[in-house]
């Protein structure tokens, strides 16, 4: 599997949005940052890419997706690594990748659903970015994942019941994240807008850390 997806080789490239602007709190936002990455963690369908899209473009960072990472570094779909090499070397793979991009300065960075769960990862977090957890209830993500087929984890009789149990075993350790924030049915550009609150709110508590 290290052949496949090597952790420390073949970046998707610079995927930096370009903002039309930069307002004064996303300035304020982006220089607290320093070097480190905001990353946002969450089931699947909670909305972590498209939110960190234009959450990037309104910090004026770069964007990257860690699932398109993977796929790019292993060169097939996340559901044929699932398929041929199983999910432990699935999550082998995942880790290393998220520990490179964390290494790239400061960015946005979408984590896959089960990212997180990995110990190693949430310390690499910890000491490398700020965790923002994009928190959503089941009927929520049951919509959303229903508009596409590639869910792995989702291919089995029961999706429903694999998505309860994902949300019994994945929220008590999401919660751990810096800061949460609902992602519920209203406009990307407000749940966006309610991250930036949350983490501006976040560094005024943590300023001597920051």
């Amino acid at each position: 599997m290290d052949r496949h997806i090597p952790g420390g080789q073949e970046a998707a490239g610079d995927d930096r949005p370009r903002s039309s602007g930069r307002d004064a709190p996303a300035r304020d936002l982006r220089e607290r940052l320093r070097d480190r990455a905001i990353v946002l963690v969450g089931l699947m369908g909670a909305g972590k890419t498209t939110v960190g899209r234009r959450l990037a473009t309104r910090l004026d960072l770069p964007f990257r997706d860690a699932d398109v990472e993977i796929e790019t570094a292993a060169g097939m779909p996340i559901s044929d690594i699932f398929a041929i090499y199983g999910e432990p070397a699935f999550r082998d793979g995942e880790r290393r990748v998220i520990a490179r991009l964390l290494d790239e300065g400061p960015l946005v960075l979408a984590t896959g659903g089960g990212a997180y769960m990995n110990a190693e990862t949430r310390a690499k977090i910890a000491a490398r970015g700020i965790s923002v957890w994009l928190k959503a209830d089941h009927e929520t993500l049951m919509r959303r994942v229903r508009r596409r087929s590639h869910r792995p984890l989702l291919a089995n009789p029961d999706p429903e019941g694999t998505m309860r149990r994902l949300i019994a075993e994945r929220y008590p350790v999401y919660a751990e994240a810096d800061v949460a924030v609902e992602s519920c049915d209203m406009p990307h550009d407000r749940v966006v807008a309610e991250v930036v609150k949350a983490l501006e709110s976040w560094f005024e508590a943590h300023e001597v850390e920051a």
